[in-house]
């Protein structure tokens, strides 16, 4: 009769491929290499494809014994199961000296090289929140980076479907060679989401730039689009409108104080774009923009908007009232709003009562036919 041990090593020796893989899925690297040594069957498992579909990579520029290997084991990744990969997420963290900035473009050369010999199956790439304009990127770095990273996107125009540069903060020029090299191939590009929201540097009035209209131009299949309010233009809309209309759903907008936002863009524009696509939704961020004539300025009665978020962290102004944009211009959108307001304020007594006295007044109309919300958020 068998004991418990041999019973034991039966039963794992005989687990169907699907559950080992199950069980692979949940170890880490470590543990996966330690496992694979376990037999034949085991290490067979570790180069199931399923496996390394999906990867988060992490530099972490905080210097600590736990963070000395990242490099390294990005690079072993890439070489050994870069071929499998299908979604990539690279996470640059605290870059603190040039030292640090310098390393990570080395690395980031290999890592690209190596996936652009290897891999045909990436259609997810996120880099977020570079930085590029912080002085811990020495010029020749940065403009190296941005070449290496360019080259890649060339790679992988044909099979990338969703890229997130969010918070690059790039050069108008910069970043449309890099948006170009999506379409280098063909001369256009049918990538359906793309998140540039903080993607050029501060204080750009991207929304003139004939370089950033031809550059969106070769855009053709749209979905999803994140980006910043000092980009929208009558031609940004307009180029939406011929190319991506049949697909375009979501617009996702950021206006932030520091960005130009005083660009005159005309209702017709956003009318036509709503006509020309249906499902299309319009969700804005406002950070620190809280004027009323700011935002009427900005939220005209033809754009489909879906939510605003209106956050007032910092903003400090004796003389701004919420009421004029609660009742003037929220209005408008009462069948499909939904609005959260962020306030620094702990005690939101008055807005509260505001909010009250609006429902009180419209309470037949909101009880039967509105189709809105407005929360006030104290942040801690």
């Amino acid at each position: 009769m068998e004991d418990d041990s041999d019973l034991e090593q039966s039963f794992w020796a005989n687990l169907p491929d699907v559950c080992l893989r199950h069980v692979f899925h949940w170890l880490a690297d470590k543990d996966r290499s330690q496992a694979a040594l376990v037999c034949k069957k085991w290490n067979q498992a570790m180069y199931s494809g399923s496996l390394w579909r999906t990867r988060t990579i992490t530099f972490n520029g905080q210097p600590s014994r736990a963070h000395a290997f990242e490099f390294e084991t990005a690079l072993w990744y890439v070489k050994k199961f870069g071929k499998y990969l299908e979604h990539l997420e690279i996470k640059l963290l605290h870059p603190y000296s040039t030292v640090f900035t310098r390393k990570f473009q080395v690395s980031m050369r290999s890592l690209f090289s190596h996936l652009g010999k290897c891999n045909c199956r990436l259609v997810s790439l996120s880099i977020k929140h570079l930085e590029l304009d912080r002085l811990v990127w020495k010029n020749i770095v940065r403009a190296q980076f941005i070449k290496n990273l360019g080259t890649f996107l060339k790679r992988m125009s044909k099979q990338l479907n969703y890229l997130n540069l969010k918070g690059a903060r790039v050069t108008l020029e910069e970043g449309c060679e890099l948006l170009n090299s999506l379409s280098c191939l063909t001369n256009k590009s049918f990538i359906s989401e793309i998140n540039i929201e903080d993607f050029f540097s501060l204080h750009l009035p991207v929304y003139s730039s004939t370089l950033f209209h031809h550059t969106v131009s070769k855009f053709h299949s749209l979905t999803i689009l994140t980006f910043n309010y000092n980009c929208v233009s009558d031609e940004l809309l307009d180029n939406l409108c011929k190319n991506s209309a049949h697909c375009l759903c979501t617009l996702n907008i950021k206006c932030h104080i520091h960005d130009p936002h005083g660009q005159v863009v005309w209702g017709m524009s956003w009318a036509n774009l709503a006509k020309r696509a249906p499902k299309l939704n319009v969700n804005f961020y406002f950070e620190r923009v809280m004027k009323h004539d700011h935002l009427a300025r900005i939220l005209l009665v033809e754009i489909p908007v879906r939510s605003i978020s209106l956050r007032s962290c910092y903003f400090r102004d004796p003389d701004w009232m919420m009421r004029p944009t609660l009742t003037n211009i929220l209005p408008a959108y009462w069948h499909v709003l939904q609005v959260r307001i962020y306030t620094s304020r702990q005690e939101t007594r008055e807005e509260e009562q505001l909010l009250h006295n609006i429902y009180k007044k419209f309470k037949n109309l909101i009880d039967s036919e509105l189709n809105y919300f407005v929360i006030t958020y104290p942040l801690e």
